[in-house]
């Protein structure tokens, strides 16, 4: 089968960018080996403002529009909300914290995503831990797993879809999916962390981060809001949420433990003593995020192979980042424009390929 693009891994960022090529007319395939992926497992949050700073996310202006658009789209091509827009209230805990947000709350700049803060006692809700609240807008999450469950079947259903479990094996990753019956003009690598192990792609300094998320039921009522304490707080139904997320650099595996459950419960005490003892653990997760060191984005194409191109290391926020930058790479793939210095991996080029080769 002839095809202008091979997808590497069926995750959010594989998701959107087959997506994107398949509604601009190319021809696609997605290949996933079934496995459970961090996209499948994350909360979804989306949140443009962040950090002990409450700094914007770069490029928040243009991601944040562009990711509401076509999760809206997405909504009605499949009849069902993927993106729920919950407002967050941020827990302050004392006047340093009340003065930085009142910084950003005067600047112009960020009025569009920060409204005001409310004292604790103006809340029902018996917040711990806390004397006031910032409150902000725009936020929520994406229901990942429907999303990707749904474009799964979409694109089984175009016949763009394979589970394969692609081994690397030498240098012949083009031969290799020959083999398969597959030829394609240009293979896109998405998968996630997985990009330690990719020969052409492992010189990219990712940084693979475990988290854990635990989704739990309680004997209380809980806030409707989305709850930022340090971790967060997401309601999802009728006195249950989920809560996250751990932050593990020094492990790669997907195993649950109870370091991490004990770690999250204690958090949540601490904003609500009821949740060490009024709650049932319903579910546990644990998954690997691709990270990177500047927080961007790795887009582009292989320096000495311009048949073999990635698209990873979103981290945190795909769901906010990814819709953006798909259509920036197609722009690249389909018409030949030039990426964004900032997300090009040509900015560890010279660092990280041409080093090792030369060593």
């Amino acid at each position: 089968m002839d095809i202008d693009f091979l997808i590497v891994g069926q995750g959010l960022a594989g998701s959107l960018l087959a997506f994107e090529l398949i509604q601009r007319n190319a021809r696609v395939m997605v290949v996933d080996d079934g496995r459970e992926n961090a996209s499948q497992v994350a909360a979804g949050l989306i949140n443009p403002v962040t950090g002990i700073r409450l700094v914007k996310t770069d490029r928040v202006d243009d991601l944040l529009p562009e990711a509401k658009a076509l999760y809206s789209r997405l909504s009605k091509v499949f009849a069902r909300n993927f993106l729920v827009e919950k407002t967050m209230f941020r827990l302050l805990c004392n006047e340093a914290e009340v003065a930085q947000c009142q910084k950003r709350l005067n600047a112009t700049e960020y009025a569009a995503y920060l409204s005001k803060i409310h004292p604790r006692e103006s809340f029902a809700y018996p917040f711990q831990d806390c004397r006031w609240l910032l409150e902000q807008k725009q936020t929520g999450y994406l229901n990942t797993r429907p999303l990707l469950d749904a474009l799964r079947d979409f694109f089984i259903g175009i016949d763009s879809y394979r589970n394969l479990t692609f081994d690397f094996r030498g240098a012949q990753v083009v031969e290799s999916f020959y083999r398969q019956g597959l030829k394609p003009k240009r293979i896109v690598f998405c998968e996630g962390y997985r990009l330690i192990h990719n020969p052409w792609f492992s010189w990219l300094p990712l940084q693979a981060v475990k988290g854990e998320i635990l989704t739990i039921e309680s004997d209380f009522a809980l806030p409707e809001q989305i709850i930022n304490f340090g971790n967060w707080l997401i309601p999802i139904g009728k006195n249950r949420c989920r809560t996250g997320a751990t932050f593990d650099r020094h492990c790669t595996d997907t195993a649950i433990t109870e370091q991490a459950k004990h770690q999250l419960i204690q958090s949540l005490a601490k904003i609500d003593p009821r949740f060490g003892s009024k709650t049932r653990i319903v579910d546990q997760q644990a998954n690997i995020r691709p990270c990177t060191p500047d927080r961007m984005p790795f887009l582009g194409r292989h320096p000495a192979n311009p048949q073999l191109w990635v698209f990873n290391g979103f981290g945190v926020k795909g769901s906010l980042q990814i819709p953006w930058y798909s259509r920036h790479l197609a722009d690249a793939l389909l018409d030949g424009s030039d990426l964004d210095k900032h997300c090009n991996i040509r900015r560890y080029y010279e660092t990280h390929f041409l080093g090792s080769r030369s060593a």
